[in-house]
């Protein structure tokens, strides 16, 4: 059973920037396949970022690319989420999650274990 904390999420003005960290632990994570959703009020959660355990080999949403930059640290367990040039747009519950698979993947169905979030709020 792999659990997953993230931290870093708080509230910053627009074109700031946010680093998420999400930590792992109870399993292999050097793996797994991490990826990064998010979810708006009122709306469906949706993908992020992903990055695959061996290469690694990173996807990012249309939305985010150029912006934001998926990483991850096998020695320390850890996948972070580095957001620059946020928009109010991106203002969401963060989620980072797991999959056993080796490719990166869009479909959240398709990822073991999740964490339970973090706020991000960006202020016009």
């Amino acid at each position: 059973q792999v659990q997953l904390v993230e931290s870093g999420g708080g509230l910053v003005q627009a074109g700031g920037s946010l680093k998420l960290s999400c930590a792992a632990s109870g399993g292999t994570f050097s793996r797994y396949t991490m990826g990064w959703f998010r979810q708006a009020p009122g709306k469906e959660r949706e993908f992020v970022a992903a990055i695959t355990w061996t290469g690694p080999t990173t996807s990012y949403a249309d939305s985010v690319k150029g912006r934001f930059t998926i990483s991850r640290d096998n020695g320390k367990s850890t996948v972070s989420l580095q957001m620059n040039s946020l928009k109010p747009e991106d203002t969401a519950v963060y989620y980072c999650a797991a999959r056993r698979g080796t490719a990166t993947t869009v479909l959240e169905t398709l990822y073991d274990y999740w964490g339970q979030g973090t706020q991000v709020t960006v202020s016009s």
